[in-house]
């Protein structure tokens, strides 16, 4: 007998909003909640669909329309509207300098402590993310650093998650094996657009 492990889609317009939707955002739910990206209206509708809180956030790449909606997250906790316990932050290798610059340019310095418990992952380092084994593998998005995961349940079903990336090695190691693959269509490069 598998424990349910049930992904919801909360948001998956590409780099402009679709209208009345959401950028990327997809909780996975099983032991815990686990949000893959958290992009600009990704907040108000686990609000809407009383899908909170979450235990874990892990942001694949920081494009603003995987991880914008941090900003107001932060907001809302600050001025006292509960998301319940601080979520952990799982960012990319430069994730939390990236974060103090969105707090210097939008905030104030210290907006996102107290809000989130976050630290950076690295390439195939896996850690546990909400009850699931985060596997993060880099892919190929415009240059940028950007990963592509593995998210693995205690009974050792996987959810592969493309992130944005177009075809590359590190989209077929999440995807090798999985059960489930969630794939994001999006353009490698720069050069790959029309």
């Amino acid at each position: 007998e598998h424990d349910a492990v049930k992904l919801t889609v909360v948001g998956c317009s590409p780099a402009w909003p679709n209208p009345g939707g959401a950028h990327s955002g997809y909780l996975v739910e099983g032991a815990g909640s686990l949000l893959l990206d958290c992009g600009p209206g990704v907040l108000g509708r686990l609000r809407e669909w009383d899908l909170l809180p979450v235990d874990a956030i892990v942001i694949t790449h920081l494009h603003l329309d995987h991880f914008g909606d941090l900003v107001p997250w932060c907001w809302f906790t600050h001025h006292g509207l509960s998301v319940g316990a601080a979520p952990k932050l799982h960012l990319p290798p430069g994730g939390l300098e990236a974060l103090a610059e969105v707090a210097g340019a939008w905030g104030h310095e210290r907006m996102f402590e107290g809000v989130f418990e976050a630290a950076e992952y690295r390439e195939g380092a896996s850690f546990d993310a909400a009850g699931f084994a985060i596997e993060p593998h880099c892919v190929d998005h415009y240059g940028m650093t950007a990963f592509g995961l593995r998210a693995t349940a205690p009974d050792g079903r996987t959810l592969g998650y493309s992130g944005d990336t177009g075809p590359c090695e590190g989209l077929h190691r999440v995807a090798a094996g999985a059960s489930v693959l969630l794939c994001e269509a999006t353009l490698a490069s720069a050069s790959d657009d029309p």
